[in-house]
């Protein structure tokens, strides 16, 4: 073989190694992007976590499917079940652990809930039938599709009994918010001394003020602010961390309570949640508050 035949034989094996060495480059590259991000593609829903702030498995989840490719019309329940432990994942199922989740669950990433749920729309009688199934995917995705003028006061108390993982407790909440039982539930709710109760009671009033601050009159919003500024280091870890944000809320949607709120926050001083093994933070509500009013004026301008 010539010598020329040779060298250039070498070129190309040099090329090749260049070539693939690139390419365990980039899939190192990708791997590490991925879990930095998986928190990022969850929901990014109408509220961060469980009030609409920060803070929660939202953030990490990640792992997008075609839910259309494991979703028909008028599916059962088991069907739906089959669905959504094919769209789980072992390491959002570490993730949900993280947080507090305990089984039964697939891991099943919010973006994928979402999902499902465009193609779900509504079906209360499915949603039902999935909150039976004591699975927190299916819980999860239960509050998604359900009805909420066709939720009775009876399920809802029913179901926020069944909870025990703060984000759930956030999406029966939401989902309350929506209902014809949302003030006389809020009222009673927020005066629980059970954890996820008293959270879902409070993450009512928030999903409210955030939809329209200005069904509660100022002096409604003062009370509220006492009773929190009275009862919030008192209360259970996940109730704190929802009044904290409920605050906020106040401040940052009620035109004529952010002093009022500012103040409060200032009396509360810092709120103590344990987050466990993740993360999140609770946000200080003062300067929350501030930079969304902030914000919100040099918009208006």
């Amino acid at each position: 073989m010539g010598k020329g035949v040779i060298l250039t034989y070498k070129m190309i094996v040099v090329f090749l190694g260049i070539i693939l060495f690139m390419i365990g480059l980039f899939w190192q590259g990708f791997g590490e992007l991925a879990s930095l991000s998986q928190l990022n593609q969850l929901l990014l829903m109408n509220r961060q976590s469980e009030t609409g702030f920060s803070g929660g498995p939202q953030q990490e989840i990640y792992g997008i499917m075609d839910a259309s490719a494991l979703w028909e019309p008028d599916m059962n329940v088991k069907e739906t079940m089959t669905a959504l432990e094919d769209m789980g994942t072992e390491q959002n199922r570490k993730i949900y652990k993280r947080h507090g989740a305990g089984e039964p669950f697939y891991g099943v990433s919010f973006a994928n809930l979402k999902q499902l749920k465009k193609q779900i729309k509504k079906d209360h009688d499915l949603a039902l039938e999935l909150w039976k199934t004591g699975n927190i995917d299916a819980q999860t995705l239960a509050c998604m599709v359900a009805d909420s003028k066709q939720l009775t006061d009876q399920d809802a108390e029913a179901w926020v009994r069944d909870v025990d993982y703060y984000v759930l407790a956030g999406y029966v909440g939401d989902l309350v918010a929506q209902s014809p039982h949302a003030r006389k539930l809020l009222d009673k709710w927020m005066k629980s001394k059970k954890e996820f109760v008293k959270q879902a009671g409070y993450t009512i009033l928030s999903s409210l003020l955030k939809e329209d601050a200005t069904q509660f009159s100022a002096k409604e919003c003062k009370d509220f602010l006492k009773t929190i500024e009275d009862e919030i280091h008192d209360s259970p870890n996940r109730a704190r961390y929802t009044m904290n944000s409920t605050v906020i809320a106040i401040g940052s949607w009620h035109p004529d309570c952010a002093a009022a709120a500012i103040e409060t926050a200032k009396r509360i001083g810092e709120v103590d949640v344990d987050h466990g093994d993740t993360s999140c933070k609770t946000p200080d509500a003062v300067s929350y508050i501030e930079k969304t009013l902030a914000y919100q004026k040099a918009k208006a301008r």
